[in-house]
C-alpha cells in the first residue's frame, strides 16, 4: 500500500483464509480510505440543523422522528453519488459543469453557487457567535470575529494536507456528538414514544411545514459540490476508468467505491444520530416550554431542565458545530470558484471576504436565530442547481463509463431530488 494513494492491491483468496487475517486485512485496507464523507457530514450537524431539530422536538415531541430518518437515508444516497462522481471521473462537480457550460451560463451558475456558499457561511458564523455568547457572554460581533479567526487556523491545516484537515474536522465532529448527545444519558427519552415517532404522520398544517423545513434543510448544496472534490483529491490517483484502464485499474476503482460506501454510511449515520438526539432531547425536556423558538431560549430551557453542566456541554457542541461547518463552507466556496471560473483564490482570502456578511448582520442587531432561518431559505434556492446536475452526470455513460447509474440508482436518486426540491419550493411558497 502506498502512503500517497492509500490503495492496496487486492489480496488473494488464499491469504484471506482465516477470519483473523480477514479482519486484519479489512482494517489495513479500508480504514485508510475513510475520511472525506466525515468532512462533508459536518454540513448535516451545523447550527441550522440544531435550530430546526430542537424546534421540532419542542413543538411536537417525538412526532417527526421519522422525518429525520427519511432525510438521512436520502442524504446517504446523494452524498455517495457526489463522492462516486469525483472518484470515477477525477473531477469535482463544479469542474465538470465548468467544462460543459458556455461562459455566460458558467458565470451565472457560479454567482448562484457563491450566494449559496455565502448564506452557508452566515449561518455557521452566527451559530458559533451564539455559542461564544452563551459560554462567555461575548458580544455577538466579537464572537463572530473569533469564529472567523479560528476557522482560518483550521483552513491553514488543510493547506498542510487533506488528511490533517480531515483529522481536525473529525475531532470537532466528536465534540459535536458529545455536546449534543450527552443530554440523552442525563434524561433518556421514552423508548415507546421514540418508536411511535417512526410512524409517518402529521398533526396539522404547521407540523407539515416544520417537517418540510427539516427535510429541505438536510441536503446542503455546498456539501454536494464539496464531497466530489474531497473524494477526487483523496482517491483519484487510485481510480483509472478511461479507455486504457486495465482489469487491475477497475478492481482498484471498485475497491474505492466500496470503501466510499462505508465512509458515507458511517459518517451520515453518525450525523443522523446527532440530529435525532437533538430532537429527542427537546421532545423529552422542552415540549411546551416557552422561548424555545431560538437557540438561546432552547439553551436556557435545557440548562433549567437538565442542569448547568449539560447546558455548558450543549454550548460547547454548538461552538464546535459553528467552527467546523464554517471552515468546511469556506473550503466548499473555493472548490466552487476553482471549478467554475478556473480561478484559485487562497482559502484565507476567501475566509476573510465571506466573513463580512455575517459580521454585518450581527453588528446590525439582526436576531441571530432569525438570520439562521433566513440563510436556510437562501440555501433552498441552490439545492436544485447542485442536485439535478449531479444526477444528470452520474447517469451518463460518456461521463461515468461502466459506472453510470443503473435503473434502481436512477429511480432512487431522482425520487430524492423530486422530494427535496419539491419541499423546498413548498417552503418558499408558504413564506417560510
Amino acid at each position: 500500500m502506498t502512503e500517497e494513494t492509500g490503495v492496496q492491491t487486492p489480496t488473494s483468496a488464499a491469504t484471506d483464509s482465516t477470519e483473523r487475517h480477514t479482519r486484519h486485512s479489512l482494517g489495513r485496507g479500508l480504514l485508510p480510505l475513510l475520511g472525506p464523507a466525515f468532512v462533508a457530514a459536518i454540513a448535516y450537524v451545523d447550527p441550522g440543523n440544531v435550530a430546526a431539530n430542537i424546534t421540532s422536538g419542542a413543538r411536537y415531541g417525538y412526532l417527526l422522528v421519522w422525518v429525520l430518518v427519511l432525510a438521512n437515508a436520502m442524504a446517504v444516497l446523494v452524498q455517495y453519488q457526489s463522492a462516486r462522481l469525483g472518484i470515477v471521473t477525477g473531477r469535482s462537480l463544479p469542474e465538470l459543469l465548468g467544462e460543459r457550460l458556455p461562459r455566460g451560463r458558467r458565470i451565472a451558475f457560479w454567482i448562484q453557487a457563491e450566494v449559496v456558499a455565502a448564506a452557508t457561511d452566515v449561518a455557521e458564523v452566527i451559530g458559533g457567535a451564539i455559542a461564544l455568547n452563551l459560554l462567555f457572554g461575548l458580544p455577538l460581533v466579537v464572537g463572530g470575529v473569533i469564529v472567523g479567526v479560528v476557522s482560518l487556523g483550521l483552513l491553514a491545516v488543510q493547506g498542510r494536507g487533506q488528511r490533517r484537515f480531515e483529522a481536525a474536522v473529525v475531532a470537532l465532529l466528536a465534540v459535536i456528538t458529545i455536546g449534543f448527545v450527552t443530554a440523552l444519558f442525563v434524561a433518556p427519552p421514552d423508548g415507546g414514544a421514540v418508536l411511535g415517532g417512526l410512524v409517518p404522520r402529521f398533526a396539522g398544517t404547521d407540523s407539515v411545514v416544520v417537517a418540510a423545513s427539516m427535510l429541505g434543510a438536510t441536503v446542503m448544496p455546498h456539501a454536494i459540490y464539496l464531497h466530489s472534490a474531497l473524494a477526487r483529491d483523496r482517491h483519484s490517483r487510485g481510480a483509472a476508468t478511461g479507455p486504457d484502464a486495465t482489469p487491475a485499474d477497475h478492481r482498484r476503482t471498485r475497491r474505492l467505491l466500496g470503501a466510499t460506501r462505508w465512509d458515507v454510511v458511517g459518517a451520515l449515520v453518525l450525523a443522523g444520530a446527532v440530529n435525532v438526539a437533538l430532537l429527542l432531547v427537546a421532545a423529552a425536556n422542552l415540549q411546551g416550554a416557552d422561548g424555545t423558538d431560538t437557540i438561546e431560549g432552547a439553551h436556557a430551557a435545557i440548562t433549567a431542565a437538565l442542569g448547568p453542566t449539560v447546558g455548558v456541554v450543549f454550548a460547547v457542541g454548538l461552538l464546535a458545530s459553528g467552527l467546523a461547518s464554517t471552515s468546511v463552507g469556506a473550503y466548499a466556496g473555493a472548490v466552487i470558484m476553482g471549478g467554475l471560473l478556473r480561478v484559485r483564490v487562497p482559502l484565507a482570502a476567501r475566509r476573510v471576504v465571506t466573513l463580512i456578511p455575517a459580521l454585518v448582520l450581527l453588528a446590525g442587531g439582526v436576531e441571530p436565530t432569525w438570520a439562521l432561518v433566513l440563510s436556510q431559505v437562501v440555501l433552498s434556492f441552490g439545492i436544485a442547481f447542485a442536485l439535478v446536475p449531479l444526477l444528470w452526470l452520474t447517469g451518463r455513460r460518456d461521463v461515468m463509463g461502466q459506472y453510470a447509474d443503473g435503473a434502481w440508482m436512477r429511480v432512487g436518486g431522482w425520487t430524492c431530488a423530486v422530494l427535496i426540491v419539491g419541499l423546498n419550493v413548498a417552503l418558499l411558497v408558504l413564506g417560510i
